[in-house]
């Protein structure tokens, strides 16, 4: 996809060194996506093993629920300082960083010996994970030449939606059948030799993609920044659960002070020609705002996961491995929607994207009416699913690819960061205040009704934001479109 001439008033950095293309495609953009598995894996693989955990080592409730979500917070919080990073020194070399970090961290968390310890690992193994992923977009769009774009991410949305089967299922096959003797520690332990391959194949195969001249870093943006995200993130992750206390209001309050800081430190390093962690113009740009509020909607979608698996077996009384199961149709969806967007863009271009929404839409609707319908086959239960995995397989990629096409390659770090922390804090909100309003719902009802009920309640909210993707997708589109007649007319 050609760049709109819009895009490049965003840049504000002198311009990049010409990046090195790569000599091996194939052996770069494999070692490159091993980073973009590890990093979801390891939030998904945890879910099937936390009972193991908690026999081993005598984890705490508590601990058990800070071993996912100090991982997802770390992650989420850092995610656009890691991304900066690759913008400044060079992203090769931060992916390394990030990769070593992670092999570290994994190690640590394999030989814990106690929750507390696991706990700290984890949080560790997020940062390295932040570090570490938005390399892997930002590579892509500065290295890869822009008629390959859209299938170089198309398998990058391929391996995104493996990583999250794999964690699943895989996760509980290693638990289950524990190689080599170990317990819950192999999930873990089992990062180490492929981190490994990825940390000597990138350092191999993988050019350096740095800018020209290097600046410092903006430390006060950095620690802003972090505080800023995680007075969001925190009391969402932690804040259903633990009842919405006060403090969780507290957090999201101050939150509103902080940004304003943020925002007036931010302007004041750019109005003296300094170089701050965030460039605030990319927000100026129309296309850029637009797919930041579609990447939040999307991922709100996140709720579908908690919430389905309480109604299977909470609900219905199912086991986990049936639940686990039961969610591969929406999961093999989410598998071929990005190997179709190859095809799909050819036909029909950035409206990939109002397809993937509709699809998702459509299926979750679907989805919605057949849980309350007990005479109705499993078949069209199930092909909802599948239409609305697909729906995400195609958007996931597209979305990804298209809002990276307005930004140039030396803000490829810090955009590729942004986008990936907006879908985090979708996630985030999405499974606090769609979840939350499950269990409004659900009361103190126990019956497999009362749980459908809940169920379709809140797909119904998902299916609803869903439909408001269809229409931003329109306008992102029809804006992308005038903005490249803009710049033909210029030329």
């Amino acid at each position: 996809m050609t760049v709109p001439a819009i895009s490049r008033s965003v840049a504000g950095a002198p311009p990049a060194a010409s990046p090195q293309r790569f000599e091996r495609q194939g052996l770069a953009l494999a070692v490159l996506f091993i980073g973009a598995f590890l990093a979801p894996l390891d939030y998904f693989i945890v879910n099937l093993a936390l009972p193991s955990i908690h026999a081993g080592l005598g984890a705490t409730d508590a601990q058990l629920q800070l071993i996912v979500s100090a991982y997802a917070s770390a992650y989420a919080v850092l995610l656009i300082t890691g991304g900066r990073l690759g913008d400044l020194f060079g992203r090769k070399r931060i992916f390394m960083a990030g990769m070593a970090g992670f092999v570290i961290a994994s190690a640590l968390c394999g030989f814990a010996t106690s929750g507390h310890a696991l706990v700290l690992s984890r949080i560790v193994q997020g940062i390295a994970a932040a570090v570490m992923a938005p390399q892997v977009l930002a590579t892509i769009r500065a290295v890869v030449p822009a008629h390959q774009q859209t299938k170089v991410m198309s398998f990058y949305g391929f391996v995104f939606g493996l990583s999250s089967i794999a964690g699943q299922l895989g996760g509980g096959a290693l638990i289950t059948y524990h190689p080599f003797g170990l317990d819950w520690r192999i999930i873990f332990l089992i990062n180490i030799p492929v981190g490994l391959v990825a940390f000597f194949g990138t350092w191999k195969f993988v050019p350096e993609s740095q800018p020209a001249v290097r600046t410092g870093v903006d430390l006060k943006g950095v620690a802003l920044l972090s505080l800023l995200l995680l007075l969001i993130i925190y009391p969402m992750t932690h804040g259903r659960e633990a009842g919405w206390p006060a403090w969780t209001f507290m957090m999201f309050a101050l939150s509103l002070p902080v940004l304003a800081l943020f925002i007036a430190t931010e302007r004041g390093i750019e109005r003296t020609d300094g170089h701050p962690l965030v460039d605030l113009r990319l927000f100026r740009n129309p296309a850029f705002a637009i797919g930041l509020v579609l990447a939040f909607l999307f991922y709100c979608e996140s709720a579908f996961f908690l919430t389905y698996g309480i109604y299977l077996q909470t609900g219905l009384h199912w086991t986990p491995l049936e639940s686990g199961i039961a969610i591969m149709p929406f999961a093999a969806g989410f598998i071929v929607g990005p190997l179709l967007s190859p095809v799909v863009v050819r036909h029909i271009g950035a409206h990939i994207l109002t397809l993937g929404f509709s699809m998702l839409a459509v299926g979750f609707s679907v989805t919605t009416w057949a849980a309350g319908q007990s005479a109705l086959p499993d078949l069209i239960f199930y092909a909802s699913l599948v239409c609305a995995g697909i729906g995400h397989g195609l958007v996931l990629p597209s979305l990804m690819r298209i809002v990276l096409a307005e930004v140039v390659p030396e803000k490829a770090g810090l955009a590729s960061g942004v986008v990936s922390s907006t879908l985090q804090i979708g996630a985030a909100f999405g499974t606090a205040a769609i979840s939350g309003a499950f269990f409004g719902v659900l009361g103190q009802r126990a019956t497999p009704e009362a749980y459908a009920q809940a169920f379709q309640f809140c797909i119904g909210i998902t299916a609803a934001l869903l439909v408001a993707c269809i229409g931003l997708s329109v306008v992102l589109v029809r804006h992308q479109r005038a903005a490249l007649q803009r710049a033909q007319s210029d030329r």
